[in-house]
This record gives structure tokens, C-alpha cells and sequence, in this order.
């Protein structure tokens, strides 16, 4: 037997609910799935009991890729260790005036600002100084380094996050202080290598939010490596929806921050390619949150960052929007009726009907009193329904209101797909995009069970449900490009545009991406790089993304801009145009093969069960097992494999295709 019958690749997505896991042999077809409950305080343990849950042994692993919200959880929950700020002297309070906007414009009860991510006695102000062309009109000296080191001795932390003003046009400063603290603290966190962007409040917030990360990050990752010993072939997914060795990220650890809904939206994007959907929404419903991504024309829409805990997390990342609306979130009947979320079960206790101790009604337990759940099977071979608890937590709420069990179930549902239908609708009616032309791609534990009802509510006439849906994000951790992103301020305008310095720039940029692939591997000749210019007029803001490529075409970079601006507002004008940021994507294409088949190793029984619809209340509903469906069912059906339940209500018909996705779409009249 060769070495390579044994080379197995696995990719994991640790949710706050299940640990999903998909292995695939790379030498066959083969390909295992498994569903183990997640571990918050012990996540490497849970992610070995999922290698183990799909019978493999850990040197039979040779690849293992993981993503996860372990950082997004730690900031939106404010368990950040102590940090220490160094600013520029004058600067040291940026975190504390941040912006002049209120948290709620409406409501005086609460603080128009929260509190700032570094308190005053921990922000130290540094007498250095450059313009915002990089020039040095301060020199740093040894005596002003040698206060700061005397001032974080007594401060006593671990982590240091250095901001200093216009470090993103030169980093020299940044630099000196990088080599003298790393010998003070354990981890020094420099803005010009988190985000080199100008934006001094969103700057020094993202090298906050690292440097507090790196902790939580750095000891995980260590036992991770120690744990599974297989070299280059750990890695870790990122939030701009690609993998990159864990040694970067133990330097940048906040690329982890949306890592798990990245991963999905990855995959998404290779079925949306395969399928040659021009606009596709990805749906994917988890037992915490719900996630949603638009992607066009075969790429995903991306940020240059997003809000978590109340404050500015700026990088390149996915376009994800995030809800609190998930098969565990909390249902609950207040003055103004029923809410869904984001309090949520979690995996300790879980729904009610996983009769683990939950006590509070969840949307899962809504599905399970529908009947939508199997109570003869087990989620992840280990969680049985129960579903008379989930009528004992629901009834409660019945009651209150004045409906059966079944009413109150199905308007529990209706809530939360009303809820999903508004995060729908920031990721496409907000950007110009009719989310009615759309096609519906459904996964995660919950997606296929609501997509039907949800594309209804919406006005989406198709919906997919790929195969492996209820592993999906683990399966792009897989599938994704090996790459590296960076972004950095740039400021030039078109008009007398010198060529030859911005070309330089670029070039650095493209070595700076390339570099930790080649440090791990990759042959120079395999990375493929990706050229973004953000783009504004003049007297703007806020910058869109236009795609280039070198030598640079000056004539054709304004054209292409004036059109995508016109695309988004409805007009374009003859003003000047500059280049505020340059974005690099290096990458190494996957050599995965997505179609591969990604079975349950089990088949369920196929029969009937009672089951309930919106205008259909106990009727005989077909239960079809997925693995061995051909032709096309006609609703009410539930569509069944050993991980995922696929809910076809009536009005409507499933169909698969030879890759094993099923495509839902209404019957015609």
C-alpha cells in the first residue's frame, strides 16, 4: 500500500452549536462526513473528536483546514485580554473620541459611545511624527523608546497594539518599536502590518482588536500544532475566503475573524460557477446565526470591513451579514409578539428537543414539533429528537397567545424566516441588487428547512441545496485557494499619475502577498495575483472596487471606474478621479475537485410522517431518503440523509442532478 492511499484532507468548520467536518481521500472519490458538538472551551479537542468521528486516525491526515468564529466570539462578547495602546503624543486618546456619531440617534437612556477599547491609563502617547506623505518630521530616539519600555513594565500586559500616525505611508517608526517590544511583552501587534490604511480611529481599532486576539489565537494554534503535527499542511481559513498558514495568522490572528462564514461563501462560489448562475444568495443557517453573501457573476461581493461589538473591524473580508437567528436561537414572546434571537441555546444545553437540559423554546424545536425532524435518527450520530420536550418548551408560549401547539410552531417559524428575509435584503436591495432574480443556495444545519418558506417570503423562484449542505463550510475550507491578501493606502491621482512610483508600490504589495506562500511551499510560478484599485472622485469619502491589471492602463482604470460608479448611483461625472488604496490577492489555485460526492455513510428509512405547513396542518407528508432520489418529488415531501433535512412544502418540487445538489422550484399551476 502506497502512502498516498492514506492521504486523506480535511476541512472543519467549528460553529457555535456543531463542529462540522468533511475528509476527502485524495487519491479516490471517497469522502467522509461527521457532526460533533463544538467545545468553547476546548475547540482542538473538539476538532479532534470530529477526525475521529469520521474513522479516520490523526496520521492519516495530511491536510487539515479549519475555520472558525473563536475570534469573532471573543470580540462581539468583549473576552479580550488586556491590551496596551502606543499612539502618536496627541493621538493617544483616538480610540476614545472615535467617531462623532451616536450608538442609537434616538435613544438617550444608553451612552452615545461605548466604552473605548483601551481605558486612558493603558494608551501611551509617543513623541515621533510623520506627514501623510511618510516624511519624518519627528525622529523617534532611543531615550523616548526607552519611557515607553519603563511605562509597559508597569502596566503589566501581554499584548501591545502600536498605531502611529501615518504609519501606512512609513512604517519606520512602527518598525523600531516592533523590534525593541517583542523583548518587553509577548506579543506586539503593528498597524502598518494589520491594516496600512489611512483612517487613524479605523486603523488603530483593527491593531487593537489583533493585538487582543493574538493571545486567544497564539495558544489555541500552538496546541493545535502540537496536537495534529503535520507541518504545512495546518492551516487556517480566512475572512477575505481563502486559507494561509498558520504562521501568519499567529501574527495576524483577526484574518480568523468571520473565518466559518467565509468558508461557506467559498464554496458557494464554486457551485455558482459550475451551475453558471450570473446572482446567487448564500444561505446559511447554523445553529447560532444565519449568514448571507451575494455573489455576481462568480465572485463573491467584498468589505473593507464590518461592525463587531460596537466598534470598526477594518480589513478586506467577505461580504457576509450576519443575524442572530439560528436553529438554536432563543424564541421568546415580549410585548410586541414573538422574537427570535440572538440569545441563543448554543451546543450546552441546545434546542429543548436535543434533551441535553435546554429549557427555552428554540426554532429548532419549532421544526421538530412541525415534523420536520426524524425522531429515529441521531444529529452527528449522537443527539436524539425528543419531541415531546419540544412541545413542553413551546406549549408555555401556545398558551400565552391563545393557538395550538401547531399554529404557535409554524409563527415561530414565520418570525424567523421574516428575519432572514431583512438580512436578504441588506445584501441586495441596499446594493442595487433585485433579489427576486436571484437563485437561493441553501446549507448549514438549518438553510434547507427554511429555504422553501424564505424564498416564498421573498419572491425567489429557485433554490439549491448542494450536496454535503449540512458540512458545507467545511467543505470550502477545503476547496478554497491557498492565498494571502494585502491592502494599502495609496493616494494617487489619475491626472499626472506617476507611473513609476505606483508601480513600485504595487510590485512591494505583490511581494509582501507572495511571501508567505513561498515560505511555505509554493512555487513562485503557481501564484496567480489579483490587482484592486478603490476608487473615488476627489471630494469623496468612501472608495468602490475596480479590477486592474499590470502594466497599468490609466485610460482604461477611469473608464472602468465611471462605469461601476454609474452602475451604483446612476451617474458618473467628468471630476478627478484618485486612487485611494491598492488591494493584492496572492494566490494558488485549489487543486480540489468540488463535484467529488460527499455521501453519508448511512441511508434513512423512507415512509411517511405527520408534518405541518403554512395552510396545511397534519397531513401525510412523503420522507425520502436522499441518497437514493432520482426523479423529481412533489411537496410535501421531507428529503432526508443522515446530516441535513431538506423540507419541500406543498406548491413545491425537488430535483437532483447527477453532482448530488437538489434544485427546489414551485410547481406550476
Amino acid at each position: 500500500m502506497s502512502s498516498s492511499d492514506n492521504h486523506w484532507e480535511v476541512g472543519t468548520d467549528i460553529g457555535g452549536t456543531f463542529t462540522d467536518i468533511i475528509a476527502i481521500r485524495r487519491d479516490s472519490a471517497e469522502a467522509r462526513i461527521a457532526k460533533v458538538p463544538s467545545r468553547p472551551d476546548a475547540p482542538v479537542q473538539a476538532m479532534l473528536e470530529a477526525i475521529e468521528a469520521v474513522g479516520l486516525r490523526k496520521s492519516e491526515v495530511k491536510r487539515f483546514v479549519h475555520g472558525t468564529t473563536r475570534v469573532t466570539n471573543a470580540i462581539v462578547e468583549g473576552r479580550l485580554p488586556k491590551v496596551a495602546l502606543v499612539a502618536t503624543e496627541g493621538f493617544a486618546d483616538v480610540l476614545e473620541i472615535a467617531r462623532y456619531r451616536r450608538r442609537d440617534l434616538y435613544r438617550l437612556d444608553i451612552p452615545p459611545k461605548s466604552p473605548p477599547l483601551v481605558p486612558p491609563e493603558r494608551c501611551f502617547g509617543l513623541a515621533e511624527r510623520l506627514d501623510h506623505e511618510g516624511r519624518v518630521l519627528k525622529a523617534l530616539d532611543e531615550a523616548e523608546i526607552e519611557r515607553l519600555v519603563a511605562w509597559l513594565k508597569q502596566t503589566g500586559v501581554q499584548s501591545v497594539a502600536v498605531a502611529l500616525l501615518h504609519a501606512y505611508a512609513n512604517p519606520i517608526h512602527e518598525k523600531m518599536l516592533g523590534e525593541r517590544l517583542r523583548d518587553v511583552v509577548a506579543h506586539v501587534s503593528l498597524s502598518h502590518e494589520i491594516n496600512p490604511e489611512a483612517r487613524e480611529y479605523e486603523r488603530t481599532s483593527a491593531t487593537v482588536f489583533n493585538a487582543a486576539a493574538m493571545p486567544i489565537a497564539v495558544e489555541y494554534l500552538s496546541e493545535l500544532e502540537q496536537r495534529l503535527p503535520i507541518g504545512p499542511g495546518l492551516q487556517v481559513f480566512h475572512s477575505a475566503g481563502a486559507m494561509i498558514p498558520i504562521s501568519a495568522v499567529k501574527r495576524r490572528p483577526l484574518v480568523m475573524a468571520m473565518s466559518g462564514p467565509a468558508a461557506g461563501v467559498s464554496a458557494s462560489v464554486s457551485i455558482a460557477r459550475q451551475l453558471g448562475t450570473s446572482r446567487m444568495l448564500t444561505f446559511d443557517m447554523g445553529g447560532t446565526t444565519t449568514d448571507v453573501c451575494l455573489i455576481v457573476d462568480g465572485q463573491a461581493e467584498m468589505t473593507d470591513g464590518r461592525m463587531l461589538g460596537d466598534k470598526p473591524l477594518r480589513q478586506p473580508m467577505l461580504a457576509v451579514h450576519s443575524i442572530g437567528a439560528g436553529g438554536g436561537s432563543i424564541v421568546r414572546n415580549g410585548p410586541g409578539g414573538l422574537t427570535v434571537g440572538p440569545e441563543s441555546a448554543g451546543s450546552e444545553p441546545g434546542p429543548a428537543c436535543y434533551s441535553r437540559g435546554g429549557l427555552e423554546p428554540t426554532i429548532t424545536d419549532a421544526n421538530a414539533v412541525l415534523g420536520y425532524l426524524n425522531p429515529e435518527t441521531k444529529l452527528g450520530d449522537r443527539i436524539g429528537i425528543d419531541i415531546e420536550s419540544a412541545k413542553r418548551v413551546i406549549e408555555p408560549i401556545a398558551r400565552a397567545l391563545g393557538l395550538s401547539l401547531t399554529e404557535t410552531a409554524l409563527g415561530i417559524i414565520k418570525v424567523a424566516n421574516a428575519t432572514m428575509a431583512r438580512a436578504l435584503r441588506r445584501v441586495t436591495v441596499e446594493r442595487g441588487i433585485d433579489g427576486r432574480d436571484c437563485t437561493l443556495l441553501a446549507f448549514g444545519g438549518g438553510g434547507p428547512m427554511h429555504a422553501a418558506g424564505l424564498a416564498d417570503l421573498y419572491g425567489i423562484a429557485q433554490v439549491v441545496v448542494p450536496s454535503a449542505s449540512s458540512a458545507f463550510s467545511a467543505l470550502g475550507c477545503l476547496t478554497a485557494d491557498f492565498s494571502f491578501l494585502q491592502q494599502q493606502t495609496l493616494r494617487a491621482a489619475l491626472d499626472g499619475i506617476d507611473l513609476v512610483r505606483v508601480s513600485e508600490r504595487i510590485g512591494t504589495l505583490i511581494d509582501d502577498a507572495s511571501a508567505p506562500l513561498i515560505a511555505n511551499g509554493v512555487a513562485k510560478a503557481e501564484i496567480q495575483v489579483e490587482l484592486v484599485a478603490l476608487m473615488r472622485y476627489a471630494a469623496q469619502n468612501d472608495a468602490i472596487p475596480v479590477s486592474f491589471t499590470l502594466p497599468l492602463d490609466v485610460a482604461k482604470l477611469k473608464t472602468d471606474f465611471l462605469t461601476r460608479h454609474h452602475e451604483l448611483f446612476g451617474y458618473a461625472t467628468g471630476e478627478p478621479c484618485v486612487i485611494e488604496s491598492v488591494r493584492v490577492q496572492a494566490r494558488r489555485p485549489s487543486t480540489t475537485v468540488v463535484s467529488r460526492p460527499a455521501t453519508a455513510a448511512r441511508a434513512v428509512s423512507s415512509g411517511q410522517r405527520t408534518c405541518s405547513f403554512d395552510g396545511f396542518h397534519d397531513i401525510a407528508t412523503a420522507i425520502i431518503d436522499r441518497t437514493a432520489l432520482t426523479d423529481i418529488v412533489s411537496g410535501p415531501a421531507i428529503i432526508e440523509d443522515a446530516w441535513s433535512t431538506v423540507v419541500v412544502p406543498p406548491g413545491w418540487q425537488a430535483k437532483p442532478d447527477v453532482a448530488g445538489n437538489l434544485f427546489l422550484t414551485r410547481r406550476a399551476a
